[in-house]
Parts: C-alpha cells; sequence; structure tokens
C-alpha cells in the first residue's frame, strides 16, 4: 500500500516524487524510459549551463532514491479506482494505493489505417471498460502487439469470447504470463498488416494488405503502451483536446487523482513539468494529509 504512486519518469514525476517523499508520503514512481534521453543537449533550463536529458534524469533519479522514493522500471498497464483506492496493474507486478499522480508526457501516437477515423465510434474504439458492454457476444478485434493489448483482452472477455488479436505486421512483444493467458483461451492472432477498415455506415470488415478480408463487428485499438488519455478514459476524467483536464491545482475530476507535465497539454518545456509536478505534489500532500486527518 503506497500513499502516493506517480505513473512516469520524466522531469514531472519525478520532481512530484522529490516533494512526497520529503513529505514522509509513502511514494513508488513507475515507468520506462522518458522521452529526454534522447535530448544530447539541454541548455534552457535553470541552473543548468548544458546538460544532457540521460544526465539530468538520472541526477533527479537520485535525489527522489535518496529521500526514500521507490523506483521501479515498469510499464502501467491498467489504472482503476475501487471504493477509495487506486488499483494500479504493470507488466510485473499489482499495486494498491491512496493517490495516483499521472506524468506520463503526451499521449501515445494514433496508428494510422485507412478509413479508421471514419469508424471511430462505430465499431472502432479505444476503451473497453466504456465500451465493451456493447458488444456482448459480437466477433471482437484486439489491436496492439504489447502486454498492454493483452490486459485490455483479458477485459473484453468478460462480455465476449469471440476474440481475435491483430497485431498489423508487429510481432508480439508480450511476457510469458501473456503468452500462457493466449495459449489457454486458444485465442487467434492475426500478424498481418492491416490495409484498411471497411463498412457502409459502421464497421464491417477488415482488409489486409495481402487482400485477405475478415469480418468483424467490432474493433478495440490498445496499441504500443497506454498513454494517460487511456487511463482516463477508464476512470471517466475529463478529457480536453486528448490531454488530461486539470485545475489550476493540478487536480482532476477524479478525488485523488493529480495529473502533471506534458499529458495536461501547455507549453510543453522542462521547466512547465517541473512546476507542475511541484504543484501536484502538493496537492496530493493536502489529500492525504486531509483523509488522515
Amino acid at each position: 500500500m503506497y500513499d502516493v504512486i506517480i505513473i512516469g519518469k520524466g522531469p514531472a514525476g519525478i520532481q512530484a516524487a522529490l516533494y512526497t517523499a520529503r513529505a514522509n508520503l509513502n511514494t513508488l514512481i513507475l515507468g520506462k524510459e522518458s522521452p529526454l534521453r534522447k535530448s544530447a543537449k539541454i541548455d534552457n533550463y535553470f541552473g543548468q549551463k548544458s546538460i544532457s536529458g540521460t544526465k539530468l534524469l538520472e541526477t533527479g533519479l537520485q535525489q527522489i532514491q535518496s529521500v526514500g522514493a521507490k523506483c521501479k522500471e515498469e510499464l502501467v498497464l491498467n489504472l482503476t479506482k475501487e471504493k477509495n483506492l487506486f488499483k494500479i496493474i504493470t507488466d510485473q507486478n499489482k499495486y494498491e494505493s491512496k493517490s495516483v499522480i499521472i506524468a506520463t508526457g503526451q499521449p501515445s501516437q494514433k496508428i494510422f489505417i485507412k478509413n479508421m477515423e471514419k469508424f471511430e465510434g462505430m465499431g472502432i474504439h479505444y476503451c473497453t471498460t466504456c465500451d465493451g458492454f456493447f458488444y456482448r457476444d459480437a466477433k471482437i478485434g484486439m489491436l496492439g502487439y504489447t502486454d498492454y493489448v493483452i490486459e485490455e483482452t483479458k477485459e473484453m472477455l468478460t462480455f465476449t469470447k469471440n476474440i481475435v488479436l491483430l497485431t498489423h505486421g508487429k510481432e508480439l512483444t508480450i511476457n510469458e504470463n501473456a503468452r500462457n493467458f493466449i495459449k489457454e483461451k486458444s485465442i487467434p492472432v492475426i500478424t498481418k498488416k492491416i490495409l484498411s477498415f471497411q463498412g457502409t455506415n459502421a464497421l464491417e470488415t477488415v482488409q489486409f494488405e495481402d487482400g485477405s478480408i475478415e469480418k468483424f463487428d467490432g474493433i478495440f485499438i490498445a496499441y504500443g503502451s497506454a498513454s494517460s488519455v487511456d487511463f482516463a478514459r477508464k476512470l471517466g476524467v475529463a478529457i480536453k483536446d486528448n490531454t488530461l483536464d486539470v485545475d489550476k491545482y493540478q487536480k482532476t475530476n477524479i478525488d485523488g487523482l493529480f495529473a502533471a507535465g506534458d499529458c495536461t497539454g501547455g507549453f510543453k518545456q522542462i521547466s512547465t513539468a517541473v512546476g507542475e509536478g511541484a504543484l501536484a505534489a502538493k496537492s496530493a500532500i493536502e489529500y492525504i494529509k486531509n483523509k488522515k486527518d
């Protein structure tokens, strides 16, 4: 059980962890490699004449660990809230927390397949929690190739057993438990690349690049890794312009859930992310303190 779990190991997440850990909150930061590591030279950040993204992040991680925050290299697959606790599933473990700060950076880039936007909401969906109910006993394609799509498939199985995994030309990169799950449930996997989605008023078929066509009632997309917007949809967080909608204290409309950094939109700079991370942490600290009181 943690007081605060922070999703994202970039500047916003690290800064938030520094504040919450120093406030004696049991803090865990989860995430894979930040895109900032690809920046060879940063020379517009206060107090740093010139520094690489890798060096800046490593310094920050050392700081938070020195004040007691835990850091784990795990990919978050799912985030839910039950009663007053947040439940987090990663590619390796399950966690519970009294509060959560999302600092995952920009939403993951969408894939582009012909007619994809045309059928969004009319056969093509992004949230099994939101829309799976409408496809009970239907034939569904789950589009993705990582552990994220497997987690979504598990949820979709509560509505239908007729599921096919579509990887869009990618090889499955999933852990051993996920592979065993696919085998146990006898879920077919199609690795062929998709050319287009077809239908009249709604999605009816998927056409592959080799010319073959297969009928589907719906397609749920869980491509790559889960983004902040994916988490938000499941929890009912307000979304604005494909980013998380927060108030001036970095609070979302879900009690105990905060967000900071590029996932909230605005000026995409390290200095902005750090400031929002600090403010989100302050709000989380006050939230936890009030619960204890």
